[in-house]
């Protein structure tokens, strides 16, 4: 594991760079992981996904497919690739600092 400071806070990251403590998790943190994914602004429609993936993970364990993203979380797969691009699951369950969603290669 890897230690690194993100928005002011020393955060534990595992060897995929996801985070290993969810709840230390906040906007900030959020806005600067982003930003080091190549996401420089969230907007709104960013946080609907984040906001609905660490709920899925608070309740189930794991963050959902990407199917499941796209048909429960209101946001098209489309829109998913232009606020996430190049992986929109594990990018997006990067940013809202929960483990790598099972079926994520």
């Amino acid at each position: 594991m890897l230690s690194t400071e993100v928005a002011g806070t020393t955060i534990e990251m595992d060897e995929e760079n996801f985070m290993v403590d969810y709840t230390q998790w906040n906007e900030a943190i959020a806005c600067d992981l982003a930003a080091r994914e190549g996401i420089p602004d969230l907007t709104d429609r960013h946080f609907d996904v984040i906001n609905f993936m660490r709920k899925e993970f608070e309740e189930k364990g794991t963050g959902p497919s990407l199917r499941r993203l796209t048909k429960q979380s209101g946001v098209s797969t489309k829109e998913l690739y232009t606020l996430f691009p190049g992986g929109p699951a594990k990018k997006a369950a990067r940013i809202a600092g929960i483990k790598k969603p099972q079926g994520c290669i």
